[in-house]
């Protein structure tokens, strides 16, 4: 399917720069007309002297400059008696070096392709070509025909070119099969394409809207949505009413198609709950690894860590309450531990507590968190090195891809290769999914000591499951609730409006405070100009401090008092253009020197540097992550560039990869889990319900550190604080945890018990 848009090009190539056998990425230089141009895409395959036609677009690449980028292409063969040497010389085709070439020119002159293709045995009339040979030859060329043929056909029913290739290594010769009989296979075995893509696919090659391949690729795709908004399974009744209406067709045999997928393997069905199979088995083996872990010490064993920690306690210094003793406690005694609490509770003073002991005791440790923010957050609260999670793991893949599509062996650190540490503590559990507590666990080994903290009142992990919530709810791993403000918090009445507001109650909004404010709006445009003149003005003077370190939230995106809204008025108000002041305009943003801007997207490999002086870099690494803050500091038009501080951490963009960047003098509060603000300036505006709900605003309010201030109507407030409707979320750990406890507690737990302590005791001495 040819796009108007796109520019045309031809020429003969004349040299290959690069080329990847796994993607089919090239990179080769063509010639028209005495002038040389480079193209970059993926190619079936591609080789000197043939003729390219192709459609695409020109970039311009920050280091190796003008390139066309091909979108659509069609090769010919050369006609000329140089070009068809150069051809085959240039191992185009698999068993004709450059001797071989010239001997089959030579004899059969411009003849020589439409004889390979035709007649192939008379190659056998060559010196060094044996008949065998000769067939090979022609099988390859012949396959080379048929690939390049595939590609064009997949060109017209709108596929891309990176695509075409990843569909024909996979299949094969069977591509053209699938293709007619069943496209859905791509969507179920390539990963980066969905079942719309598909079924789109699927209407031009003629598939029927009533086909059993469509119906299930359906059904899987009503799956694979439900767990990217948080479920691990799906009712019947809500599968069934979603899968029709993405189907646009009502499902009469569900229950045949579905008893189908769970033959396949695809699906299973537990009750009246659906799960993607992959994601039940996942859950099992978080819930069977939980309780693998969790052992506890022998009673002598006991005894001795209690007389640890009274020392502890006495030669440093340290006033626990009984809780947090507690937990300490059970700390050196449990397999697994859940700590979890609001602000001001003393979850901080518990963790280092708990590091002195067993640093103390000579065990090593592992400090970890879900996002760079919360590690680093971890790190300075406890003045001990905090990592994220999947640098933990040592993740090496690629964050592009599906989430049900990752393949642990991209992580490291697994059961072949456990982590090596007598004791792990995770914070910010809240902010874990199920798919991340699996790669954990299945690296965690029987004997190291897991501790899980976090605000079990905090929002869900973006990802499926509810984990932290549901181990909790489970009461199969020992629990400690911390509850009590302690009096330094009880200062701060961002603290004790937050608690107010976890249990339902009304802060007094009227108050005079020195860290809790509601600044009354009506209007849109008044709210906005309220946080205009707080952001600027009022509030760096108030708390001594830089504009940008100021963080407005909104529950949502769109509308006035969304973040889209909020961004674009913030930058005109904070960052307006200059005259000596750059700035790009991408496809959703206007980027311009000192601008906030947020990473939206890990990105594992992407570059930074701490500059010294003389700007010669002090140290250096890799990895941007999700959620991370900076400040536009250069934009240069020449290299197509634009520079970001992250804090101290120096990053440099190409204009192509400014997609993973959006505006950050807004965001929203699901972005906020696991920072922290100096203020954070939250508008009161009516939204859509469930995005205004109570642990919504507990959890924005918990976000700031010295300064929380409301703007609008207190009516919103209200509502908010009295809206407990939390977005239900489909999973079952808290069941399977329950449920494999019973079996374990039934046959294997003094096996494994025994098993446990061994371990533990390997890994310390």
């Amino acid at each position: 399917m040819m796009t108007s848009s796109l520019e045309e090009i031809e020429g003969n190539v004349s040299h290959i720069v690069f080329r990847s056998e796994e993607t089919g990425y090239t990179v080769c230089s063509i010639t028209d007309k005495g002038e040389e141009f480079t193209l970059v895409g993926s190619f079936s395959h591609i080789s000197v002297s043939e003729k390219i036609k192709a459609k695409g677009r020109w970039k311009e690449h920050p280091v190796y400059g003008k390139q066309f980028s091909v979108e659509e292409y069609q090769l010919e063969v050369p006609d000329s008696l140089f070009g068809i040497e150069q051809y085959l010389a240039s191992g185009a085709i698999k068993g004709i070096g450059k001797a071989i070439a010239a001997r089959i020119v030579k004899k059969f002159k411009e003849d020589s392709l439409r004889i390979m293709e035709e007649e192939p045995e008379r190659l056998a009339e060559i010196h060094g070509i044996s008949m065998q040979k000769a067939m090979d030859i022609a099988t390859n060329l012949s396959g080379q025909r048929e690939q390049q043929d595939i590609f064009l056909l997949l060109q017209g029913y709108g596929i891309s070119l990176n695509l075409s290739y990843k569909i024909y290594q996979h299949f094969q010769g069977e591509t053209l099969q699938v293709l007619q009989e069943n496209p859905y296979r791509i969507a179920e075995e390539l990963e980066g394409v969905g079942f719309k893509k598909c079924d789109e696919l699927a209407k031009r090659v003629g598939v029927e809207k009533e086909s059993p391949f469509r119906m299930r690729a359906g059904i899987n795709y009503t799956l694979l949505q439900g767990e990217w908004h948080g479920h691990c399974y799906l009712p019947f009744s809500i599968l069934k009413r979603e899968a029709e209406r993405i189907l646009e067709m009502p499902l009469e045999d569900l229950e045949e198609q579905l008893l189908e997928l769970q033959l396949q393997g695809k699906v299973k069905v537990k009750g009246e709950n659906v799960y993607r199979a992959s994601t039940y088995y996942r859950e099992m083996r978080v819930a069977s690894r939980l309780l693998q872990l969790n052992v506890e010490e022998e009673e002598a064993h006991v005894d001795s860590w209690e007389k640890a920690i009274d020392k502890l306690l006495d030669r440093e210094k340290i006033t626990l309450d009984p809780l947090q003793r507690k937990a300490v406690s059970l700390a050196a005694s449990s397999g697994v531990l859940v700590i979890t609490g609001g602000p001001g509770t003393g979850k901080t003073t518990t963790i280092k507590t708990i590091l002195q002991l067993f640093t103390g005791q000579g065990k090593s440790i592992a400090l970890a968190a879900p996002t760079g923010r919360a590690a680093k957050r971890m790190g300075e609260a406890t003045d001990y090195p905090a990592k994220t999670l999947h640098r933990l793991l040592e993740y090496m893949g690629r964050e592009d891809q599906e989430q049900e599509d990752r393949d642990f062996s991209l992580f490291q650190r697994n059961e072949e290769n456990p982590l090596e540490y007598d004791v792990l503590i995770v914070d910010e559990m809240s902010m874990v999914d199920l798919y991340l507590m699996d790669a954990l666990l299945r690296a965690v080994p029987v004997g190291c000591r897991l501790i899980l903290v976090g605000d079990s009142e905090q929002l869900p992990s973006v990802g499926a499951g509810n984990v932290l919530k549901d181990i909790i709810a489970s009461q199969c791993m020992k629990t400690i609730s911390l509850k009590k403000i302690f009096r330094q918090a009880m200062e701060s009445d961002i603290v004790v409006n937050a608690h107010k507001i976890n249990q339902g109650i009304e802060p007094d909004l009227g108050k005079k405070s020195r860290d809790f404010f509601f600044i009354r709006g009506q209007e849109p445009k008044q709210i906005l100009e309220n946080i205009a003149i707080l952001m600027k003005e009022k509030l760096p003077k108030y708390l001594s401090t830089d504009p940008l370190s100021i963080q407005v939230m909104s529950p949502q995106k769109k509308g006035l008092l969304g973040v889209e809204n909020l961004n674009r008025f913030l930058q005109e108000r904070l960052n307006p253009p200059g005259k000596n002041k750059p700035e790009y305009e991408g496809s959703d943003n206007i980027f311009r020197l000192g601008d906030k801007v947020m990473q939206i997207k890990n990105d594992y490999q992407l570059a930074w540097e701490i500059p010294g002086n003389f700007n010669l870099p002090i140290e250096s690494g890799e990895g941007v992550f999700n959620g991370d803050i900076g400040k536009i500091t250069e934009i240069n038009a020449y290299q197509k560039t634009v520079t970001v501080f992250f804090e101290e951490r120096k990053v440099v963009y190409s204009f192509q990869d400014l997609e993973n960047l959006e505006l950050a003098y807004a965001i929203t509060i699901h972005k906020s889990q696991g920072s922290e603000y100096p203020a954070v300036l939250l508008p009161m505006y009516p939204g859509p319900k469930m995005l205004m709900s109570r642990n919504i605003l507990y959890t924005a309010i918990t976000r700031a550190k010295s300064c929380v201030c409301l703007l609008g109507h207190p009516k919103v407030f209200l509502e908010m604080l009295h809206n407990e409707q939390e977005l239900k979320r489909y999973s079952g750990l808290a069941k399977q945890l329950q449920t494999i406890g019973e079996s374990f507690s039934a046959s294997f737990s003094v096996g494994v018990s025994k098993l446990s302590k061994v371990a533990f005791f390997r890994t310390s001495s």
